[in-house]
């Protein structure tokens, strides 16, 4: 018999949220396609341990209901998120304040003009969209609700524009007599008109402006040194995982705008269910786990153990250090390395299901927060789950150095505190130093494409988008009629260099 010319249309190399997800995209086009996944699991980086009916994420990166790809991509209908309580709270001076929220403080004094400073937003429209309107004003969203749980928001709701981002509805409404405030009863006010004009800036006005290391960008808006330190830094160093803010101002005045638009939140049961929808739900036999590719071309994939597998397109969609083993020149960024300390006890402290952040950054922590009381599946029944994130390299004595900073965040003794697990990430978050392009190709040439958080921004949003665009440049080239490459090698480092 002769062989076939191809035996499915694409391979895609990698079964994180990327890959399945455009993976999702060319299927339900139509296309024939294969997912490769060299690790036993799907996932990648969003991956979650289960210990003694914990459910403990190893990098616990934040996400927000406001990420529009959450809602438009194929796969996910079932995915309940569960938010934090609206804002954060700050530490300082042994206390906590409350910041951001629809019903809280200012966790600084000049916490209002930090963030019209950094945003720059124009005033809101008289008259906001009549689905805005309804969905964040005139039904604000009880702290405890679940995006997709039962009673919770439709999803045209929660995601009423198209990608990239969507410019997001405003804060809900003012709580009137709101007065137990530390910095000023007019404050909530303000600061909730403030963050409702930053929500519905749009992308492009943020995107022309110059672009510098996010920390010196702050100082070169002439913002107050108590603002930057009290409320901008920490609220951004937890959103980017960068302590330092060598991101990119254009990345950070999106990061800021995304938690100004939308609440943040975590998929209900762990971090890892989002990549397990998206696998469950591809038709029978797309998906294979333990197959390692050790080379590509524009028409087949080698496999460690199943040989060639011939195809009219490839897509990597690994992490972006496996990706340039794969496309030689590729390049690799910078990253940020991640701690997460999991923590069990059966007094937990009352913070309300809110994200803490220590605005004085006297300790290793920068942020933490009691994830049971915002996802009560994380933990079995008595027990309350305390997930702390450290940013920065690995240090031996982490669990001692998070225990003794948690007894001052949170004011009560972690000495009887069970460590469940210490998860580092070296190459957690890929870095978005400036100057950083937002949109890095995604074709590299007709039959060899690539995605990934590393072609976008490093959030969930990012990789989700670059999948969207990869699948929609394979599906043009598929579509042309003309003839995708047969026989061409990996591009040479002096053709990828550029990517």
């Amino acid at each position: 018999m002769l062989e076939p010319a191809y035996q499915v249309d694409v391979v895609v190399v990698g079964a994180g949220v990327a890959g399945l997800s455009a993976a999702h995209r060319l299927t339900s086009a139509g296309v024939t396609t294969a997912v490769l996944e060299a690790a036993p699991f799907v996932g990648g980086r969003m991956s979650t341990e289960k210990v003694d009916g914990f459910r403990l994420d190893r990098i616990g990166q934040l996400l927000f209901t406001s990420y529009p790809q959450l809602g438009h991509s194929p796969g996910l209908d079932a995915l309940v998120l569960r938010p934090f309580a609206p804002g954060v709270l700050l530490h300082s001076d042994g206390r906590h304040h409350r910041a951001g929220g629809p019903a809280g403080g200012g966790g600084a004094r000049s916490a209002l003009h930090a963030v019209r400073a950094f945003a720059s937003a124009p005033r809101p429209p008289a008259a906001l969209p009549k689905v805005r309107a309804r969905v964040r004003a005139l039904r604000p969203v009880p702290p405890a609700a679940a995006y997709g749980a039962p009673g919770a928001l439709a999803p045209e709701e929660r995601f009423a524009a198209e990608p990239p981002f969507d410019a997001g509805p405003p804060p809900e409404r003012a709580v009137p007599g709101d007065r137990a405030q530390p910095f000023g009863i007019g404050t909530p006010l303000r600061l909730r008109a403030a963050l409702s004009r930053i929500a519905t800036t749009p992308v492009e006005r943020l995107l022309a402006r110059p672009e510098l290391p996010a920390g010196q960008a702050l100082a070169a808006r002439g913002l107050p040194a108590r603002t930057v330190d009290g409320f901008l830094r920490p609220l951004l160093a937890a959103l980017l995982c960068d302590p330092d803010l060598t991101t990119s101002s254009r990345c950070a005045d999106l990061a800021l705008r995304a938690f100004a638009s939308g609440r943040l939140c975590l998929p209900e049961g762990g971090a890892d269910v989002l990549p397990e929808l998206l696998a469950a739900s591809l038709p029978a036999g797309t998906v294979h786990t333990g197959v390692r590719v050790t080379s590509v071309a524009t028409n087949a994939v080698t496999t460690a153990e199943h040989g060639v597998i011939r195809c009219r397109a490839v897509l990597v969609a690994t992490g972006a250090r496996s990706a340039a083993e794969l496309l030689p020149g590729l390049r690799v960024p910078d990253f940020h390395p991640v701690t997460v300390v999991h923590h069990t006890t059966d007094e937990p402290p009352a913070t309300g299901g809110h994200l803490l952040l220590d605005s004085e950054r006297g300790g290793p922590v920068a942020h933490t927060a009691v994830i049971s009381a915002v996802d009560p599946s994380r933990a079995p029944a008595g027990r309350a789950l305390v997930s702390s994130t450290v940013l920065g390299p690995d240090r031996a004595d982490v669990d001692d150095a998070v225990r003794r900073h948690l007894a001052r965040l949170y004011g009560v003794s972690t000495a009887r505190w069970e460590t469940l697990a210490v998860h580092h990430t070296a190459e957690a978050v890929p870095a978005m130093r400036p100057p950083h392009d937002l949109r890095r190709p995604v074709r590299l040439l007709a039959g060899l494409y690539v995605c990934g958080d590393h072609r976008d921004t490093s959030t969930l949003q990012g990789a989700l988008h670059s999948a969207r665009r990869a699948a929609a440049a394979i599906l043009g080239d598929l579509g042309t009629g003309r003839p995708m490459h047969t026989s061409d090698p990996v591009p040479t480092t002096s053709r990828a260099a550029a990517a």
